[in-house]
């Protein structure tokens, strides 16, 4: 053989080789890139090829799955009560995809999961009977929730102290998932360009000023710091509280309540701001942000399991700042779950118990695949006394403060108020805030509870967290204590 002869079949073979190479390539690596493209219509038809699995509450599927008729998409995602439970559900849709649990459980819900799959199935690839997904939540609180934020743009969390299960997720105004299943585009452009956002989940993804709410972080701080003895001690308060660094006074919306020094209980209960700045400068934002933290503030990774933004204590700041985040303003932010986590915990003796809205994921066959309620943990935030010293400086706001609206016959309850500046200089209607906890006086049952309106209907002059809020907190509580 001369050279030529060999040169030519060496450079054949290299070429061969090389075809070779990028077969594989293209088989292994860019196929899987390929088949997982979002693009790729065959995800889709594979997707809705099968009924899907279902999302549980009370033992009831709030979901289901519709045959087609004149489309490659044999099934459409379908729901029952779809706007009452849009907040824990999200949405599956042919077009758009999916949020939420139907998101976060998509794999389970299609059939494709690995965990509903023996090893021959997963060695061909076959496709498994689908999964179902077991919520925490009480569909008496849900409806109470709500139903009680009826047209106000708002949004409500309740939660079972001990265990950590929520109860209820609602955020207003809602949409039904079911009129975007199936890819409707004037549906979905509709709902896209609403000003008031109905997509966006208000309970966990909003985080917004929590007003004097926050207030109950700081009395905490106190209290766990040692600035205070008791939630009776007098404080060194001021009124008005002259913002260090600066000629502007801090000063209450009740001119004539009694908030000069006045001790925490106090504070409470007619929510003075005086007190609670200069608490929050006496402590120093370390010391504030450090308590915020240990409630959850500044968490990125908060999973319920659907990520919930994180509320947000700022730092690096002037005094005078600090000041203000101590009455819940400056760029404090809280979400209303990160507020009902709040009086979770003060509820629970000071222990915080993983907030949840999952109890179970289960096979075709109702096996239960893993357990959430087992896995929940619980975290001391506050000691014992702080707590049982801060449940009674917010029975004391219910009972004979600004909180009275939440009162329920037969039950004890606590709670705080709170209104918070919005726009410019306060140009916008204030966030009304309601966070609290209630406890049945015959049957034991426990709930915490967080509300936020963010817009109503009524004037400027009424809104206020004991007039909006907290009608819509004694309405869930009530119907979680029922059970």
């Amino acid at each position: 053989m001369n050279k030529t002869i060999r040169r030519t079949a060496v450079f054949t073979l290299l070429l061969v080789l090389s075809l070779l190479v990028r077969a594989t390539w293209v088989q292994f690596y860019d196929g899987r890139a390929l088949a997982d493209d979002k693009e790729n219509r065959r995800n889709a038809i594979a997707l809705y090829a099968n009924p899907l699995g279902n999302i549980i509450v009370a033992g009831e599927a709030i979901t289901g799955s519709a045959r087609t008729t004149g489309s490659d998409l044999k099934y459409k995602r379908t729901y029952k009560d779809g706007s009452l439970y849009a907040a824990v559900t999200g949405y599956s849709s042919q077009v758009y995809g999916a949020t939420q649990l139907e998101g976060i459980y998509r794999k389970l819900l299609d059939g494709s999961d690995i965990s509903l799959k023996n090893p021959l199935d997963t060695l061909t690839d076959k496709h498994a009977d689908p999964g179902d997904v077991v919520t925490t939540i009480d569909p008496a609180v849900q409806k109470a929730a709500y139903n009680a934020l009826g047209s106000n743009k708002g949004a409500a969390v309740a939660i079972d102290p001990k265990t950590g299960k929520i109860l209820a997720v609602a955020s207003t105004p809602s949409y039904d998932p079911t009129s975007i299943s199936a890819g409707n585009d004037s549906v979905w452009k509709k709902l896209t360009k609403d000003p008031d956002k109905p997509l966006v989940n208000r309970a966990l993804r909003q985080p917004l000023p929590p007003g004097s709410t926050f207030k109950l972080v700081v009395a905490a701080a106190a209290l766990e710091d040692g600035l205070y003895a008791d939630v009776d001690a007098k404080t060194d308060s001021p009124d008005p509280y002259l913002l260090p660094g600066t000629t502007t006074k801090l000063r209450n919306e009740n001119a004539s309540a009694p908030c000069e020094n006045a001790s925490i209980r106090v504070a409470l209960q007619y929510s003075c701001n005086n007190v609670f700045g200069k608490m929050a400068v006496d402590l120093g934002q370390d010391k504030v942000r450090a308590m915020a933290e240990k409630f959850g503030f500044n968490d990125t990774e908060q999973d319920v399991p659907v990520r919930a933004y994180a509320s947000v204590y700022p730092k690096d700041m002037d005094k005078s700042s600090t000041a203000l985040t101590g009455i819940g303003q400056y760029d404090v932010t809280a979400t209303p779950l990160q507020m009902a986590m709040v009086s979770a915990a003060i509820a629970n003796d000071g222990k915080l118990v993983s907030p949840h809205m999952v109890s179970q994921t289960s096979d075709a066959d109702g096996d239960v695949l893993r357990d959430y309620d087992d896995s929940a943990g619980t975290e001391r935030i506050v000691s014992s006394e702080t707590a049982q010293q801060l449940r009674s400086a917010m029975q004391t706001v219910v009972e004979d403060g600004t909180g009275t609206n939440a009162l329920i016959p037969g039950a004890t309850v606590g709670g705080k108020t709170g209104t918070a500046q919005h726009g410019e200089k306060n140009s916008k209607t204030p966030y009304a805030w309601f966070t609290s906890f209630a406890k049945s006086d015959t049957n034991g049952k426990e709930v915490a509870v967080a509300v936020m309106v963010e817009q109503s209907d009524a004037a400027r002059s009424e809104v206020s967290g004991n007039g909006l809020a907290a009608p819509v907190a004694k309405a869930m509580m009530r119907a979680a204590l029922k059970g």
